[in-house]
């Protein structure tokens, strides 16, 4: 049985939704990269999710579009929660910043972009959170070798 959450995205959002999930009050929507601004700001102005909980993503190598982006949203109105998912993949993987949507967003997309190489469109300072500056690569995608050895400070300039 799907929720309402979930038919109320899929109506509004008709070519946009990739797939649902529900199961015992967990419910997740998947939706196409191109639509994830719109989604988001639809959750939060009309559906009520005014928390972004959490922004994350997976590594699904070999699996093309490699990479998906989770969110967890909160309605502290409603009592709802609800999943986001998009995948995203490509040699250069990129989404729109949900940063104006939620200010919150921003350090999630910095550690996000720091730990896997998603780019956030829009994102207003896009660095490295957790690595340092002179740090090569991004540790969490699954093809970073294991043995990689890396300079222990950043180069200063």
């Amino acid at each position: 049985m799907t929720s309402y959450l979930i038919e109320t995205v899929r109506s509004k959002f008709p070519d946009a939704v990739l797939e649902t999930h529900s199961f015992r009050g967990d419910e997740t929507v998947a939706v196409k990269k191109e639509a994830l601004a719109d989604v988001a700001a639809f959750l939060r102005d009309e559906l009520g999710f005014d928390m972004l909980m959490d922004l994350t993503a997976a590594d699904y190598l070999p699996r093309e579009p490699r990479y998906e982006l989770v969110c967890h949203f909160y309605s502290t109105k409603h009592n709802y929660r609800l999943r986001l998912k998009c995948p995203v993949g490509g040699e250069q993987p990129a989404l729109a910043s949900l940063t104006p949507l939620w200010p919150g967003a921003n350090w999630f997309e910095r550690e996000v972009w720091d730990m896997y190489g998603i780019k956030f469109e829009g994102h207003p300072d896009l660095r490295r959170v957790l690595m340092y500056d002179g740090f090569e690569g991004h540790p969490l995608r699954k093809d970073y070798p294991l043995k990689k050895r890396q300079p222990r400070i950043a180069h200063r300039d």
